[in-house]
């Protein structure tokens, strides 16, 4: 039986969505029904040309503890067959989020542990709690998290990747931020103030070349600057300078004024 709500969706007067976690009594833990609807919710506010960024937020003491233990018990029971096809499912909404065509910030107020790393690692930005904590622990549970490692090792490398998904030790939030997981680390109380902040600055850029920026991004993963790298750069930077968005941007920065998909200084 699906359990409502799993999560709340808002959209902000500014094109700011707001995905929160409300499985606080599970820890915001996943289950097929969240990750399902999870990923259509992020499917759809790509689509929707309102949406300027996504935050992604959680309610509770726990961002997320990965794994329901009631789902991992009937995997469990599941098939091999039945368990591909539930790991192609989780493997979906990460891809989904990491490829999300518009900026995502992830708010981490609590503990982030398997999967809930994984969803921390597709985001673009991550402010931290102070009293947040991090963890892959699958090794523990006799499992590794296979399906978030591509996203995890991009954000921490593959150097820190090892020791931590063989130890299945915590780290704090300071040590998530020395490692590249997580960009801000602040107290409790600061998080939506410092979500604030990092919103405005994202509304000043070009949603067209936002969007740019992450495609390129993504194709640059583990790649060397060679002649093809250098002339996709050079391909991308000439569409854009022509297109709409950039004459936009390059009209107002000569104006002195805000581009027309910015709000104005000192809102």
């Amino acid at each position: 039986m699906v359990e409502y709500p799993l999560f709340l969706e808002e959209i902000g007067e500014e094109g700011v969505a707001t995905l929160t976690l409300t499985r606080p009594d599970k820890h915001n833990a996943f289950n097929a029904d969240l990750i399902a609807q999870l990923t259509a919710a992020l499917k759809g506010l790509e689509s929707d040309r309102r949406v300027r960024c996504v935050l992604l937020t959680a309610e509770g003491k726990s961002f997320s503890a990965g794994a329901d233990l009631n789902w991992m018990r009937a995997m469990a029971q599941a098939s091999k067959t039945e368990n591909l096809e539930d790991a192609r499912a989780l493997a979906s909404l990460m891809e989904t989020l990491d490829g999300l065509a518009k900026p995502t910030i992830a708010l981490v107020q609590g503990p982030a542990i398997g999967g809930g790393v994984g969803l921390v690692a597709c985001c673009d930005v991550v402010v931290a709690a102070q009293e947040a904590v991090f963890a892959l622990s699958e090794v523990r549970l006799g499992l590794i998290p296979a399906v978030i490692q591509p996203y995890v090792a991009a954000a921490i490398g593959l150097r820190a990747a090892r020791r931590y998904t063989l130890t299945g030790e915590r780290f704090d939030a300071p040590t998530a931020q020395r490692l590249g997981l997580v960009h801000e680390v602040v107290p409790g109380m600061q998080l939506s103030q410092t979500c604030t902040r990092i919103v405005r600055a994202l509304l000043k850029g070009g949603p067209e070349a936002q969007h740019a920026a992450k495609e390129q991004l993504r194709w640059l993963r583990g790649r060397e600057p060679d002649e093809s790298v250098r002339e996709d750069g050079a391909m991308r930077i000439a569409a854009l300078r022509v297109g709409p968005e950039g004459q936009e941007g390059i009209s107002a920065f000569l104006e002195k004024r805000s581009p027309e998909w910015a709000p104005e200084e000192g809102d």
